[in-house]
């Protein structure tokens, strides 16, 4: 199995590509998308990841892996398209039903079909095997068909593709196998074997235990508050117990799994999945808390008509990602608090953000409060008093306890921690 076609070539899709290119295989790259495939053509990138772009030139140059949008023939069919909720908070698989749909024409006996895509359980059965019949094919014993999820995170693809383990779920016992046998090119994890549905389980299961634990933490800093301590040195001091693992609070939860997977199984059974549900609603209701507690800043400081500098876009530091950014949510309730603001991300530069500067200068001119949302790396070498110099009043909010506190302080500044009233 030497061809492979990727349907996909978004955070995941792209360097799926390219490790198996690099590994020998012959891939084509599959987009509907024009404009990244235009890019990718000339050797360019659409998204940010390290190493990538070293890596494409590499793999394109030697004729390993090359893009379009259309799919061909191939032994190896990997599907890694979006799967988004809907604004009623469930799920949308038209991608990955169009993706299936869209290898129908090419695919052959003996042909291996995964699905990448972090989807329901269940997905594969009763969305992908409807779609494949159509092939004519006996799906027992013509194709090979799994889900094999991926569990990387941004900024780290490629370490965690090679490193991690990895679950792969057949429709059978013979898929599963020669699943493992292609992943094993580049995956130096173990590969663990199951079936498809409890494969696609996993994975929801994942991001679901994460999700409900941040919410834990991120009550834990709403009570912090309230009674006069420090959450994240509560939450420090408690992680040192063996058996105790408190994620971070912070202004919300974002990306494409954590934001929008456990969803996949309020959806599937709303009656049984109440912890999950609420913990959902706690997340999804931080960033209206994190404007609540700026407008309580804002008045304890006697500051009128506030313009508010929020510092990150993306979900998470040092990436590009803005895929249910909590900081876009912000930027929504502070426009219902008619409360002005301007934007910066040194990782981000997207016209269609409302209010998005390119210079970190022109955010602290006349700006009252500056508010971290995102955990870059970069905003730890700011020199507060240079800043100082251009703002208006001299406030900073730290929602994800990145900056030095003393640093800020010592340069004059009023330092708020979100979850922190010990030392105010």
């Amino acid at each position: 199995m030497k061809q492979l076609c990727v349907i996909g070539l978004g955070y995941i899709g792209l360097p799926t590509s390219v490790m198996f290119a690099k590994s020998g295989y012959q891939v084509q790259g599959v987009d509907v998308n024009q404009e990244v495939v235009d890019t990718l053509q000339k050797k360019a990138l659409h998204i940010e990841e390290p190493g990538l772009q070293e890596a494409l030139e590499l793999v394109m140059d030697n004729g390993n892996f090359t893009v379009s949008t259309e799919p061909k023939k191939a032994d190896v069919y990997i599907i890694a398209v979006p799967s988004p909720i809907t604004e009623e908070k469930t799920a949308n698989l038209d991608y990955v039903r169009a993706a299936t749909e869209a290898i129908v024409p090419f695919v052959e006996k003996g042909n291996l079909v995964i699905l990448e895509s972090t989807v329901p359980p269940r997905t594969v059965e009763d969305v992908m095997l409807p779609v494949l019949e159509k092939t004519g094919l006996d799906l027992e014993k013509d194709l090979y068909i799994s889900h094999s999820p991926e569990r990387v995170i941004p900024g780290k693809i490629f370490q965690e593709l090679e490193q991690n383990d990895r679950i792969v779920g057949g429709i059978n016992p013979i898929a599963a196998e020669k699943t493992k046998e292609l992943y094993q090119a580049f995956v130096k994890g173990d590969i663990h074997l199951t079936d498809a549905t409890t494969a696609e389980m996993v994975k929801v299961m994942e991001n679901t235990y994460r999700d409900v634990n941040i919410a834990f933490a991120n009550e834990l800093a709403k009570i912090a508050n309230n009674i006069g301590i420090n959450a994240w040195e509560a939450i420090r001091l408690a992680n040192f117990h063996p058996r105790v693992n408190i994620h971070q609070p912070g202004p919300g939860v974002g990306g494409h799994c954590i934001a929008v997977d456990p969803w996949f199984l309020v959806e599937l059974q709303p009656e049984e999945s109440k912890i999950i549900s609420l913990a959902r609603e706690t997340n999804d209701n931080m960033p209206a808390y994190t404007v609540q507690r700026v407008q309580e800043i804002l008045q304890e400081n006697e500051v009128s008509n506030p313009t508010v500098g929020l510092l990150g876009l993306s979900f998470k530091g040092n990436v590009d990602d803005m895929r249910e950014s909590p900081s876009l949510t912000v930027m929504e309730h502070l426009n219902k608090a008619n409360i002005n603001y301007k934007v910066y991300d040194p990782h981000i530069k997207d016209i269609r953000v409302p209010h998005q500067v390119l210079e970190l200068e022109e955010l602290a001119e006349q700006t009252d409060i500056l508010m971290i949302l995102t955990d870059h790396q970069l905003f730890n070498t700011y020199e507060p008093e240079k800043l100082k110099d251009l703002m208006k009043n001299y406030i900073v909010f730290d929602t994800k306890n990145l900056l030095d506190e003393i640093k800020w302080r010592n340069a004059g500044f009023d330092y708020i921690r979100l979850g922190d009233a010990k030392n105010r």
